[in-house]
């Protein structure tokens, strides 16, 4: 579904991404693993068009999606909730979720307002609420609701464990454990491991820019060596 092929990416003069690889099938979650500074968020931000690539391959299904602007993109299926959560905060829950509303889109679930009050039943209660007033946990869930109304068929998450609770942490587990299980591709940019390891099915590990290991959530998850070598500071 996703392909990436020797990717590199600048900011300014400073290289971040060098010739880096990485393949995301259809219906399968993959962590993108790494400590802060490792070149997660750029690489999901040169995916959707917000960080320019200097070389390399970027398809979508078969798409080249490596020169198009960021809304194109978004129009052919690539979801993004940014580590920032960016929700408009003068509007309520509701609202916020109208704002990111597209067509149906085929191969991928139909996600209304009401289905997705259904899966996150805290933003339920509280959709007639302005987006400033809830808390940070309830705010990273509006952002990837928001995101799914546009019905995407890949979803990019990056960092959303960041700053929670652990019981909003579980939460979020959860509800993304059951969009994988309707169908959704999911490329997750994260350095907690439990969280990752209740979601994806492959990791891919990044360090400096380069992808320095691959394979199965099951064998990094029990690879002690590997953790502490890539995931500890």
């Amino acid at each position: 579904m996703l392909s990436v092929k020797s990717l590199d990416a600048f900011y300014g003069r400073a290289q971040v991404l060098f010739g880096l690889d990485l393949a995301v099938a259809h219906g399968e979650a993959v962590a993108l693993m790494g400590r802060n500074g490792a070149g997660k968020s750029t690489t999901l931000k040169c995916l959707i068009g917000l960080v320019p690539h200097a070389a390399g391959e970027m398809t979508l299904d078969g798409v080249d999606i490596a020169r198009l602007d960021a809304f194109r993109i978004a129009r052919l299926g690539l979801g993004y909730v940014p580590e920032e959560r960016r929700i408009f905060t003068d509007l309520t829950v509701a609202e916020n979720l109208e704002a990111g509303r597209r067509p149906p889109r085929q191969g991928s679930p139909d996600w209304t307002a009401e289905r997705l009050f259904v899966l996150f039943p805290n933003l339920a209660e509280i959709r007639r609420r302005r987006a400033a007033h809830i808390s940070g946990g309830e705010q990273q869930m509006l952002s990837i609701a928001r995101t799914l109304m546009g019905n995407p068929t890949l979803l990019l998450l990056d960092e959303p464990s960041e700053g929670l609770a652990p019981k909003i942490l579980e939460e979020i587990a959860t509800t993304v454990s059951a969009l994988k299980a309707e169908g959704l591709t999911i490329l997750l940019a994260e350095q907690n491991l439990r969280f990752a390891g209740a979601i994806a099915d492959r990791v891919a590990v990044i360090e400096t820019g380069h992808i320095r290991w691959q394979g199965a959530m099951a064998d990094f998850a029990a690879d002690t060596e590997a953790q502490a070598r890539y995931l500890l500071a």
